[in-house]
């Protein structure tokens, strides 16, 4: 047995960690999104991801909080660190169950969760050699062991699902490679229809034309530099197209992430202010593409002077059929089911950094509004709500299920408990601005407004900046 303890990530994840140092590097989203690829055609992982996963529907929510939560990982803190696996695995325990072909998937599945922190090594070396920087043996040793000990710490201490060592790696990369993944149904998702139908990051969502034409051309760019950078046995297996061009395409894209790496003032090329950059909502920004977004930002507002105003009463209300889709229906798979409210917990113990007893409570009320929609909308019993059934009957829904979430969301966000939301505790769960005043105090949001605000977006009656900004 050769087992990297958690106890060890205190050394590994110290200030000279190689991990920590990638994961702040805006060229780990290439790495990452290859990963992602090589992780969806695992037939257990794949099931899974179509079965459960927001990342089609909210690309930019999943990039985030990925984000968050890789850093929390490997955080110098071993108290965050412990506490994020800890969450990570309640989220990954309640995920299991049977697709297509009565295939069970369980995201605690050992096997599958080595073959992540696999993908993800075996992606950051590729990196490296296509940026036009080859890690040393003991560099690549030490990389592999970094990405060990992340799963030992969630694992509970062991890492034997891997290889001992980076040598001994590449022979079991090549067998699953060649021997266990599949041709999925979401690597055909990930390359043909993400990338094809990404929605607009937070800030182009107010300029629907110019992201369209730049998808038109981004999107299959993408998708063909991801083609290119896999594995050409993989690529064989999949019988994924090698188009003319893409090979020197994804060659330059590395390289010029690489040497923008190196050769940029620092913070040019950090993950954070290219966040910063793609997200409004994110509070504080700054590093050297804040300048960039605030002009964005200032010629958006000159176009909207210029431009007819669109009809007001769309910023107020929305239809039933576009309640549906953009916020019950976070997996996209045109109803509800279990799956749609259990990523709404998700995304908000994520985003509030839950303990296990609030997650739980958040967890239960969604159940139990679940077992409402259940009751008064699944008219043919197959377990699930269709757009038609919801249209049918949204506007006489029940609500004590909503209540009792609202009623959650009240309480892990007043952490003062003085049963009043702050414009601090607002922002933090909503990552925008305290815009008006709900209550007549002009500084605080009472339990009852809350809960009354909350029910109005969640049954489709008022549009919420606020509300969209956490669940759509």
């Amino acid at each position: 047995m050769n087992q990297t303890t958690a106890q060890e990530t205190v050394d590994v994840f110290g200030p000279d960690s190689m991990l920590r140092r990638l994961v702040n590097e805006a060229r780990w989203g290439l790495a990452v999104t290859r990963a992602t690829v090589l992780e969806a055609a695992h037939p257990q992982i794949g099931t899974a991801l179509i079965n459960n996963s927001t990342f089609v529907t909210h690309p930019w929510r999943r990039l985030r909080n990925t984000l968050a939560s890789t850093q929390r990982m490997i955080d110098p803190d071993r108290h965050v660190r412990s506490r994020e696996a800890a969450r990570l695995n309640r989220l990954h325990a309640r995920i299991s169950g049977t697709g297509p072909q009565d295939r069970h998937y369980d995201a605690m599945d050992a096997e599958a969760r080595a073959w992540v922190v696999a993908t993800l090594f075996e992606s950051a070396v590729t990196m490296y050699r296509l940026s036009g920087e080859s890690l040393t043996a003991p560099a690549v040793e030490r990389l592999y062991t970094e990405f060990r000990t992340l799963l030992a710490l969630l694992e509970g201490g062991d890492s034997d699902q891997l290889p001992a060592t980076a040598q001994e790696f590449w022979p079991y990369y090549d067998d699953m490679v060649n021997h266990h993944l599949e041709s999925t149904e979401a690597v055909r998702v990930i390359l043909y229809r993400l990338f094809a139908d990404v929605p607009a990051p937070p800030l182009l969502r107010g300029h629907p034309a110019v992201w369209a034409a730049g998808r038109a051309v981004a999107g299959p760019v993408a998708a063909a530099i991801t083609i290119a950078s896999l594995p050409e046995s993989f690529c064989r297996r999949l019988a994924l197209p090698d188009l003319p061009g893409a090979r020197a395409l994804m060659h330059g894209a590395y390289l010029t992430t690489g040497l923008a790496t190196r050769l940029l003032p620092n913070g040019w090329m950090n993950v954070g202010s290219f966040m910063s950059l793609l997200d409004p909502d994110r509070t504080g920004g700054s590093g050297p593409w804040e300048n960039i977004r605030r002009k964005a930002g200032q010629a958006a507002a000159m176009l909207r002077l210029i431009t007819p105003a669109p009809d007001e009463v769309d910023q107020v209300t929305r239809s039933a059929d576009r309640f549906f889709a953009e916020v019950l229906d976070q997996t996209g798979d045109g109803h509800i089911a279990w799956p749609d409210l259990a990523a709404m917990a998700r995304e908000i113990a994520t985003r509030l950094d839950l303990d296990e007893q609030d997650e739980d409570r958040l967890y239960k009320a969604y159940a139990g509004w679940w077992r409402e929609l259940q009751t008064n909308l699944d008219t043919d019993g197959d377990g699930r709500v269709t757009r038609q059934e919801y249209a049918a009957s949204a506007a006489s829904l029940p609500s004590s299920g909503l209540v009792k979430i609202a009623d959650v969301l009240f309480d892990v966000t007043d952490v003062d408990d003085d049963e009043t939301i702050d414009a601090r505790e607002y922002q933090t769960l909503f990552r925008t601005a305290f815009h008006r005043d709900l209550t007549g105090t002009g500084d605080s949001y009472s339990r009852s407004a809350f809960v009354r605000q909350f029910l109005l977006f969640m049954s489709g009656q008022r549009h919420s900046v606020a509300y969209d900004s956490l669940l759509s």
